[in-house]
């Protein structure tokens, strides 16, 4: 007997043409998830998820329909930190100056200066930044090793609290700038202490041969010119060494020891040292960001409090940047496509280093999410991934061997504690564009994202 020929239905032809399409757009476990699974099963999700997603499912669903990338500003979270800060302050009698190379988000600056901080800068255009977001100029302090003859004379004639001097030719500088113009200017002077700050090299600032500030084969000098100079009134001695610190009782303790030996060899030689700034370098942590969202901020005012030696007629500055905006920031990228190669899978994100280059430039950690699994219980599966950018770049790596759950093409993923050196650091490198601020009470006025498979919404 013959066996019939098998053929193909019309119907099947357009079911495979159909089901092409429907893979095309969400990769095959999204589809599979959508069509299969119930939806009471996605209470289950958020439990199984709940020590791992930031977010609730509600504002995952607000953030899907977001274009990516963009930086998600957590502002309930931002706000308690600034707010702890404030209470630690006054507490303490510390006066706090927010380094705003950190982030120059203006709404952030604005609620940071309606605090009362002042602003440390590290260039002119941060200072005028920093007063066109309303910190007075009486409470602006402006470092760097490199400023201009322009950025002098604007910081001058706005009339700044002090510039923070990290040589004596700018000392210098700064004094016959302030005779040709018939003023006096505030002077701290940056001195290295030579203190190891236990951190990653390209963040250790105060170490004797670093670029910044004064070391002490040159204090003689530097005394006698000070007592000398007419142009320029010594306001006080400026610290900093390092930054994402963590061990700090220890590293904090130590550098107000050395601080306090500093301010007596000054004053044992005739100069008053009327304010001492301490600088910043409080780290956050990047392994577990909801576990430890706001820094250690009560450790390290009460380690300076502890050691540090003042008189009532002194006062004690701080400079936190990082500690303050980190951790209430995500960049929020998206799975472009799932790549398998022979030993590794690939998540190629539409977030790259031109958004965020600390990963890049510093070999940096930070924590990465996907938020799109909060709304599936139904994938228990783990597996490694690197995770990289579209950057046409081999640093344009997000993290190698990342265990996440299993993932697909438009997933939504979050890379965390990227409030501090993401935005300001970012570039159009590539010609890519950049990614838009988030405010999370303001989700309503952000750019929404596009289906290009949809013919009936697509952009004309």
């Amino acid at each position: 007997m013959v066996e019939p020929t098998p053929t193909i239905s019309g119907t099947a032809v357009c079911g495979f043409i159909l089901m092409n399409i429907i893979l095309r757009k969400y990769g095959f476990f999204r589809y599979f998830c959508k069509r299969f699974f119930p939806i009471f099963e996605r209470q289950q999700a958020l439990s199984n998820m709940k020590k791992y997603i930031m977010l609730d499912i509600n504002t995952i669903e607000h953030l899907d329909k977001i274009a990516t990338p963009f930086y998600y500003y957590d502002m309930e979270l931002f706000q308690k930190t600034v707010d702890h800060v404030a209470e630690l302050a006054q507490q303490h009698e510390i006066k706090v100056h927010y380094a705003i190379k950190a982030n120059v988000e203006r709404r952030l600056l604005e609620y940071i200066s309606s605090k009362g901080f002042g602003a440390d800068c590290v260039s002119g255009n941060e200072v005028l930044h920093a007063h066109s977001c309303g910190f007075p100029a009486g409470k602006i302090v402006y470092a760097g090793v490199g400023k201009s003859d322009k950025e002098i004379y604007d910081a001058m004639m706005l009339g700044i609290e002090a510039f923070n001097c990290e040589s004596l030719q700018e000392i210098f500088v700064i004094n016959e700038m302030a005779h040709l113009h018939g003023v006096k200017a505030n002077i701290s002077v940056r001195i290295n202490p030579d203190i190891d700050a236990h951190t990653h090299k390209y963040v250790t600032t105060g170490l004797y041969e670093n670029k910044f500030g004064i070391s002490n084969h040159e204090f003689d000098k530097l005394i006698e010119f000070l007592q000398k100079s007419e142009h320029i009134n010594f306001f006080g001695l400026h610290f900093h060494i390092g930054s994402q610190i963590t061990r700090v009782n220890e590293v904090f303790s130590l550098e107000c020891k050395r601080v306090n030996e500093i301010v007596r060899y000054f004053e044992s030689k005739g100069l008053t040292v009327k304010n001492i700034n301490l600088g910043g370098g409080l780290g956050v942590d990047y392994d577990d960001p909801d576990g430890s969202p706001v820094a250690d901020f009560e450790t390290w005012f009460n380690a300076i409090s502890s050691n540090i030696i003042r008189r009532k007629d002194q006062s004690v500055h701080v400079e936190p940047g990082r500690s303050l905006v980190a951790q209430c920031a995500s960049l929020i990228s998206r799975v472009l496509f799932v790549k398998s190669g022979e030993t590794k899978n690939f998540l190629i994100m539409d977030a790259g280093m031109n958004d965020l280059i600390r990963p890049a430039l510093y070999g940096a950690y930070h924590k990465i999410e996907n938020l799109s699994a909060a709304q599936r219980s139904f994938f228990p599966t783990y597996q490694a991934y690197d995770i990289v950018g579209p950057v046409c770049e081999s640093s344009d790596v997000w993290g190698a061997g990342r265990l996440l759950p299993l993932s697909v093409r438009g997933d939504l993923m979050a890379i965390r504690s990227t409030g501090a050196y993401g935005q300001v650091m970012a570039s159009r490198y590539n010609m890519k564009d950049l990614a838009p601020t988030v405010f999370s009470d303001r989700l309503e006025e952000a750019p929404q994202a596009v289906d290009y498979f949809d013919l009936s919404t697509r952009v004309q």
